[in-house]
């Protein structure tokens, strides 16, 4: 056989009962889940801005990062809800390099995907505690999403996944905020394809189990930008895109139509320090139009601590190992900006 099996992974039950979250941690998350949906429902003029790292590589570093995170949510409480991006898978388009912590715990050793998903709830319950800030992760691998349901507030299905059909059904199960991001070559009606069925319920087997969902209301669209067939990127955040997204939105008749907008891969041409500008664009453009105010709920922004990027050998405390991210000072005063147009 190709495959080699090297360990059986631990079961859900097993992994909870080994890391379990308080239930002062639970509480929390419940208070902050119903902020977000609020959000999304349009019962909160709040702005969602979901920031951080391109990928957690480091559990002190991502710790240290959320808990300034929440300084900062003190400050533009009354205008913005911070969720800390804490990535912990990493698609990797040719299958080479770093994986995320759930492959590696430690980048520098070898894949180990039972430490992983040890070392991952143990990162969000620990970055949890320290901030009382709960997170986003991305969902590369549908499975995997039981051992860390009790602790996300959102979840978001990658520009290589969207089109997958378990990736759909899924999210379909979820009771939390879901993006779903336009596919690479940029098809607004894929995108909004897994928005529908994501909204439906399905009956499908889901880890050896015959499951039954009652659909995912608030399933919503997240704008990255397109790469064209030679290889260029193509922004679509501009006041024209969201327009024509929030006009195709209303012939679905989809619940809660949302808009998210990644500043950052192809919206930026994979350059970091364009994502302050293409953000303070985006709340302009809801300045000046209603639909706007109304369906573009948030932003996605990738920082860290040290701006830029390394090579995993160069070992920076705080600075990317996948792509390049803004740093500390820029986030900071970033947040602080948006907060003046909201």
């Amino acid at each position: 056989m190709s495959f080699n099996y090297i360990m059986e992974m631990p079961s859900v039950r097993e992994i909870l009962e080994r890391i379990p979250l308080s239930e002062e941690l639970k509480k929390i998350k419940g208070k902050r889940d119903s902020e977000i949906t609020a959000v999304l429902k349009r019962e909160s003029e709040k702005f969602l801005v979901i920031i951080g790292p391109c990928s957690a590589d480091n559990e002190d570093a991502v710790c240290e990062y959320v808990s300034r995170l929440a300084r900062l949510q003190d400050e533009v409480k009354e205008k913005i809800i911070l969720i800390p991006r804490i990535y912990t898978n990493k698609p990797r388009t040719t299958g080479e390099g770093y994986k995320g912590m759930a492959h590696q715990p430690k980048p520098t050793e070898e894949p180990n995907m039972v430490k992983g998903l040890k070392a991952i709830r143990k990162m969000h319950i620990r970055a949890m505690k320290e901030s009382h800030l709960t997170a986003a992760d991305e969902m590369l691998y549908p499975g995997n999403y039981p051992y860390l349901e009790d602790i996300l507030s959102y979840v978001a299905v990658g520009a290589r996944s969207v089109e997958n059909q378990l990736h759909r059904l899924t999210i379909s199960g979820l009771d939390v905020p879901s993006g779903m991001k336009n596919p690479t070559g940029g098809d607004i009606e894929v995108m909004l394809n897994s928005v529908q069925a994501a909204q439906m319920p399905h009956v499908f087997v889901y880890n050896g189990w015959e499951v039954k969902t009652t659909g995912n209301p608030l399933t919503h669209c997240i704008l990255r930008g397109a790469v064209d067939p030679y290889g260029s990127n193509i922004p679509n955040y501009h006041y024209e895109d969201l327009m024509r997204l929030a006009e195709i939105y209303k012939k679905r008749n989809l619940l809660y139509p949302a808009i998210i907008v990644d500043t950052n891969h192809a919206n930026s041409n994979k350059k970091f320090h364009e994502q302050p500008r293409i953000a303070k664009e985006v709340m302009r453009s809801r300045q000046d139009s209603k639909t706007l105010r109304n369906k573009v709920k948030g932003l996605m922004i990738e920082s860290y601590l040290m701006e830029g990027s390394q090579k995993i050998s160069e070992n920076i405390y705080g600075k990317s190992i996948t792509d390049p991210c803004l740093g500390w000072e820029d986030s900071e005063r970033l947040v602080m900006d948006l907060a003046e147009y909201i």
